[in-house]
Parts: C-alpha cells; structure tokens; sequence
C-alpha cells in the first residue's frame, strides 16, 4: 500500500459497526500481502465497544507473526549494541492496583494517604505520558520519513541514526520514552491497529493504565492526537500486541473463551 503523508489527509469517514474477527485478519492478511503495513493518514474522534482480550497467545500460521519476530531479533540486537542506561524503577500496577478497592468504605479512608498516594501516582503518570504523547506528535512533522515501496520495520537505532521514519519506526521513540521513564514492560506494548472501512494499518504506543482499555499514543497523529483510550476510536480496531520479546493476538472476549488450549 502506498504511504500518504497524514498532513494532505483527504475528509473524515464516518464510523462503521465493529466486524467479525475473522474478517479483520483477512482484510489483514491481504494488506501484508500487497505492499506491507503501511500508515494510517487521516485524523478520527470518537467512542468504541469493550470487551477485547489483548493478550491472546498467536495462531501458528498468524500472518503477522513473521514480521513482528524479525523486528524482535533485530531491536534486542540493537539494544545490546547500545548498552542503554537502565530504566527508572517500573511500577507495575501504574495506579491501577486492587489496594484502591481494598479501603474501608468510609470518609476518613477515602481522604487518607493510601488513597491519596495512589491518586497522586495515577495524576503524575497520566500527565507524563501524554507529555510523550504530545513531544512525538509535534516532533513527527519534522522527522517523518516514508518507506518507499517496501514496508521496513525500523529498530529505534534505525530511526534515530536516519533522523526519523515513518509511523512504525516514530512510534519506537513513544514506546521507548515511556519504558526510559519507569513505565513497567508489562503496561507498555507496541501495537497494530486496522480500520475495517478501508484497511487502513497504523502502529500506536499503548499503554495498559487498564488492563481492558488502554491509553493510545500516536507518534503521528494520523489516528489521533493526544492521549485518549482506546474504546474512544470506534474507527479503529486493535489486532496484534507486542514488545521486543513478546507478542499477542487481540480477540474479542467471547471469541477467546470458544479458544481451545
């Protein structure tokens, strides 16, 4: 598919009802096919359905699953080279932790300093990753770089040594930050996006504050600008979640349930 730059992007699309899964991983497949993943180019709002599971273990002929374990091999080698500083202490809970629900039901323990510490953490948190949000977002207009024909997954090295990339490759710089920054690895994945009315692919940053609805960060801004859930872009249907050594598949619930082992 060829690339367009998000800043010539043609007129909003209205949304379109969610489809099966299984029509999103042909639509998928096909786009894999002809031309790669490509990036997504045009700006939508909105509110989504819940109800998906994003940690669902890959079908063995996923037709993305080549892809994402060769830029895997690659970043882990890059990073060795790098010998990067070591993160900040990760949180693992990123004020999304069960001892919220575990206080007394009364007014001195919702004004007491668990509740205020957890509060105060979340509000740190959330302002600090939508800064990132907003520093890629303002820095892709300057360093974006399209592929060409062929579809290149850049490793964060790749990107920073060539001064920039396209979608796949800013988004990194999103994903990375947030890690560099005390986000733990179990909150913050890199993942593939669709939009069922066209095809249209694009990678985002999330960020799993909720383990069931996870905040998005959009190095380009093409999908959408600042911070917002997922389940706020209808448009858009999420279908792979991955790191640098792990990947899954996103099913809708009632679909993973019917999963045999």
């Amino acid at each position: 598919m060829p690339l367009r730059s998000q800043w010539n992007r043609p007129a909003s699309r209205p949304a379109l009802q969610p489809r099966r899964t299984a029509l999103i991983q042909l639509i998928a497949a096909g786009m894999l096919l002809f031309g790669g993943m490509g990036c997504a180019t045009i700006l939508h709002n909105g509110s989504a359905g819940q109800g998906l599971d994003y940690f669902q273990r890959p079908h063995s002929a996923d037709v993305w699953s080549p892809k994402i374990e060769g830029w895997q091999r690659r970043e882990r080698f890059d990073a060795a080279l790098l010998a990067p500083l070591e993160s900040g202490p990760a949180v693992h809970s990123a004020g999304y932790s069960a001892a919220n629900q575990q206080l007394p039901n009364d007014q001195a323990a919702e004004n007491g300093l668990r509740a205020k510490y957890f509060d105060f953490r979340a509000e740190r948190r959330r302002a600090l990753a939508a800064d990132v949000a907003s520093w890629i977002q303002s820095e892709a207009k300057q360093h974006y770089r399209e592929d060409g024909p062929i579809d290149h997954w850049a490793t964060l090295e790749e990107t920073l040594a060539r001064g920039g990339d396209d979608c796949d490759g800013l988004e990194l710089l999103a994903f990375h930050a947030l890690r560099d920054l005390g986000f733990s690895a179990s909150e913050v994945y890199r993942a593939i996006v669709v939009r069922p009315s066209d095809g249209q692919h694009h990678m985002v940053t999330l960020w799993f504050e909720d383990p069931e609805d996870p905040w998005v960060i959009d190095p380009t801004g093409a999908m959408t600008l600042g911070m917002p859930r997922m389940s706020d872009l209808p448009e858009w249907t999420p279908i792979k979640v991955f790191s640098e050594s792990l990947e899954y598949t996103v099913r809708n619930r009632s679909e993973s349930y019917a999963q045999t082992p």
